[in-house]
């Protein structure tokens, strides 16, 4: 008799907790976030350590107690440096994965594919690299940089005394959006500080481009006519490899004709001969030799969760970072994931970058305020820095050197 009452009360017992447990069970299930970067293709070169970096991040937030007493699950794909496929990987992670948010593209034309699904299921992308600016989404969190925040601030450093004063300009470029209105913008830009249109040639290359000897040869030409020249770089993906070495090849030095790249980082060089990159020039927010407190203890545990203490970080990485950080901060704040929600909370935030700023985010145009630094490419693969602004600089997504269309 005993034994039935035990188990009736067991019984009984077990009715009662299961609201508490079925809260319980609901309360655990993980946060989903999508991570939409190329794992394979042209460029892949760039874009695999944005995704383990948006992977640590997460297990170390988790660690942490994940959002809002949820663990968070990342749901990688990968859309294979393809455009549309980055559309339709978009789609199945909004869709069908049900993602909160999601870190990911790299190239401007992956972003402009992706917008409109981001907006018709009213998702968040938080937008980590440099771009032409020309667009503001509610659906887009643009971490990297507007073109007043690299590219204008580089051409001023090429043309001052310190930069070499450079008059001529070879603004070579991958042909997308990105690179177009990038140059179409430096080069009014140009006209104003009073560069004549014969001392600027514009010319762009495919994907992946690798035979460089003609237009290196184009480039040496273009140099010889008298007046210090530079090359503007707006070349993505492993299209770079073939174009330095074409260079060197063609015995151009940095001394001779500068290169100030706007996608060439650490991570690009690192496992690369940098011999024929030595003392050319890179304009980001952030090098991985920043000396802040914060950097190297980034780095330390990049490395240790990488297991590679040779892996290095650069720019993209830095936006992810800070972009990471403002998600969780407006998630905790709202105490919500609804995007709404999130978007709400997030003005008025700061994140801490890994170059020592408390970096603040613009909900007006949905950008970060930061500091722009150009450094020289040293035999190591790191930067040495050779001009820093005063300060974090106001992004400007809309350039005054645009002409309305």
């Amino acid at each position: 008799m005993s034994g039935i009452r035990n188990r009736l009360l067991g019984l009984a017992s077990a009715f009662l907790l299961s609201p508490l447990l079925a809260t319980a069970a609901v309360a655990a299930e993980p946060v989903k976030i999508g991570v939409l970067h190329s794992l394979t293709g042209t460029m892949a070169i760039s874009e695999i350590t944005l995704k383990d970096t948006i992977l640590m991040m997460v297990a170390e937030q988790n660690k942490k107690g994940g959002v809002l007493g949820r663990p968070i699950e990342a749901v990688v794909v990968d859309p294979k440096s393809d455009w549309p496929t980055f559309a339709t990987a978009a789609e199945k992670l909004l869709g069908e994965d049900k993602v909160s948010a999601v870190f990911g593209c790299w190239t401007s034309v992956s972003r402009k594919h992706v917008l409109p699904v981001f907006e018709k299921r009213d998702g968040l992308l938080f937008y980590p690299v440099q771009y032409e600016g020309q667009e503001q989404s509610p659906n887009v969190v643009y971490t990297g940089a507007t073109p007043n925040q690299q590219a204008i601030p580089a051409v001023e450093y090429l043309m001052s005394a310190d930069g070499g004063s450079v008059k001529r300009f070879y603004l070579a470029g991958t042909d997308y959006v990105y690179p177009r209105t990038t140059n179409e913008i430096l080069v009014n830009f140009l006209k104003t500080k009073g560069v004549a249109e014969s001392d600027i040639i514009v010319n762009y290359t495919p994907f992946g481009h690798q035979d460089w000897a003609k237009i290196v040869t184009e480039i040496k030409d273009f140099a010889g006519k008298g007046k210090k020249t530079a090359v503007v770089s707006t070349i993505n993906g492993d299209a770079n490899t073939g174009f330095y070495n074409e260079l060197a090849k063609q015995g151009i030095t940095a001394s001779d004709i500068p290169v100030m790249a706007f996608s060439v980082g650490e991570g690009e060089l690192a496992g690369l001969d940098v011999t024929p990159l030595v003392g050319h020039l890179t304009a980001w927010n952030y090098f991985m030799s920043s000396d802040a407190s914060e950097n190297a203890d980034f780095i330390a545990r990049w490395q240790t969760f990488i297991k590679d203490e040779l892996r290095v970080v650069n720019d993209p990485m830095e936006a992810h970072v800070m972009g990471f950080q403002l998600w969780v901060k407006a998630v905790e704040k709202a105490g919500s994931t609804d995007v709404a929600a999130v978007r709400a909370a997030m003005k008025g935030l700061t994140v801490r970058s890994l170059s020592g700023f408390d970096v603040i985010y613009d909900a007006e145009t949905q950008h970060l305020h930061k500091p722009v630094v150009i450094g020289e490419i040293l035999p190591s693969g790191q930067m040495q820095l050779v001009w820093k602004s005063p300060g974090l600089v106001e992004p400007k997504p809309w350039s005054p050197y645009m002409p309305a269309k």
